[in-house]
């Protein structure tokens, strides 16, 4: 016979399995719950950006972590810039300049802040300005008889996300070009840039609504003093890969002005009266997609005449440029530029001379090959100039007689 439990013994035996149950329901609900971290993780550091400002149409790439530092009153200030020089070899040399040439083309230092309601830019140093079919200045003389040791620097009013003011000495809104060698697919400017001002000095106002950034500006044009030029710019963003810009300007006024310094035949125009008493509009689109950057731009230009410089009568220029960079790897790029201009007058009916003779033609083609490693890059430029319909002592070779002029231009630095 099995022998029975007392009922006290049953009890307590249908407790103990009864606390079992529950002990092993309640172990395999924290089982299944995740346990508390006892350490929160760290939050990630934010990651460094290149500076925005001054800008840079690529290839070269401005550095990722800039240098800067907390110094009150100001939140932070940044500290970047570019050192770089240049070995230029040219065919059919104007008088005064020469077969080769090597010089420092970037010796400058941005100063800038990004955040608050005050912020500033401020560009110190030397440069040079390399320009197609334009006879070459060295940087003591492009320096000192241009824009000076500070050729850009303004103070920045932000009271919100959408809406800048800017006051001092600014880049001009004009352009697919900027002033400076880093800055720019090639080393040296193209024949359209010639017609464009480069800094002025002024207001300057911006404004972003959705895809739409405007900006309007009230300057002395072409660095004469007066101001009385008007620029503006409206930039339509399509989407992340495509924009479309619309730029013009003009003197509203008259201005006497005509700074033009020169060695021998080797000029530098500060102040062109023709130019700095004209109108100047510009159409730019913009496709930007790895590994293509492409900028073609359409410009007009239309100036007044002056009987006291010899060009009783107006005239007019209207040219395109394509500009295209290739990015073949991390360290490898490949731009080109291919440009169109032409103005229009004759000599006989004294229009004014805009480019290499009233009514004068030329195209231009130029390639680039660019290395970057860090900061430091190494580039060059291969390039030709051809002039048609051009007025005798106005084109290229010591007689100005010469149509052609070919280039070859090599430039190493650094941009920190």
């Amino acid at each position: 016979m099995t022998p029975r439990l007392s009922s006290g013994l049953r009890m307590g035996a249908a407790c103990l399995i009864a606390a079992a149950w529950q002990l092993g329901a309640s172990s395999a609900a924290l089982a299944q719950q995740p346990l508390p971290l006892a350490v929160p993780p760290p939050a990630e550091a934010p990651a460094p950006t290149s500076m925005s400002t001054p800008p840079m149409t690529g290839p070269l790439v401005a550095n990722p972590n800039p240098m800067k530092f907390d110094i009150a009153p100001f939140n932070t200030i940044y500290v970047t810039g570019a050192f770089s020089g240049l070995g230029m070899f040219q065919s059919s040399p104007l008088l005064g300049d020469h077969n080769s040439n090597g010089d420092l083309s970037n010796g400058l230092v941005a100063v800038q802040t990004t955040e608050g309601l005050f912020q500033f830019f401020t560009l110190v140093g030397a440069y040079s300005f390399p320009a197609l079919g334009a006879p070459y200045a060295h940087v003591d003389r492009a320096t000192g008889d241009t824009f000076g040791p500070v050729p850009e620097t303004y103070l920045k009013i932000v009271p919100n996300d959408a809406f800048s003011l800017q006051v001092g000495k600014l880049p001009t809104l004009i352009g697919a070009e900027y002033a400076f060698t880093f800055q720019n697919m090639n080393i040296e400017r193209g024949l359209l840039w010639g017609q464009e001002p480069i800094i002025s000095r002024g207001v300057q106002a911006n404004y972003t609504m959705g895809p739409l950034a405007f900006s309007g500006s009230l300057n002395d044009g072409f660095y004469s003093d007066s101001y009385n030029w008007l620029t503006g710019s409206v930039a339509w963003t399509i989407n992340k890969e495509n924009t479309l810009t619309f730029v013009g300007g003009g003197n509203f006024d008259h201005t006497d002005k005509n700074v033009v310094a020169c060695l021998l035949a080797n000029c530098i125009a500060k102040t062109p009266w023709f130019q700095n008493n004209g109108d100047i509009f510009n159409a730019i689109y913009t496709y930007n997609a790895a590994p293509w950057t492409v900028t073609p731009y359409f410009q007009y230009t239309n100036v007044p005449g002056n009987a006291f410089l010899g060009a009783p009568k107006g005239a007019s220029t209207y040219g395109g440029a394509f500009l295209a960079n290739l990015s073949l790897s991390d360290n490898w790029n490949v731009a080109g530029r291919w440009e169109y201009i032409a103005s229009t007058g004759t000599v006989a009916k004294g229009n004014a001379n805009l480019l290499y003779g009233p009514g004068s033609e030329a195209f231009s083609f130029t390639l680039t090959p660019t290395y970057q490693l860090g900061v430091g890059f190494l580039r060059a430029d291969a390039s030709v100039v051809k002039a048609f319909g051009s007025t005798a002592g106005f084109v290229f070779g010591h007689a100005g007689l010469t149509r052609t002029q070919g280039r070859l231009m090599f430039e190493a630095g650094v941009v920190f």
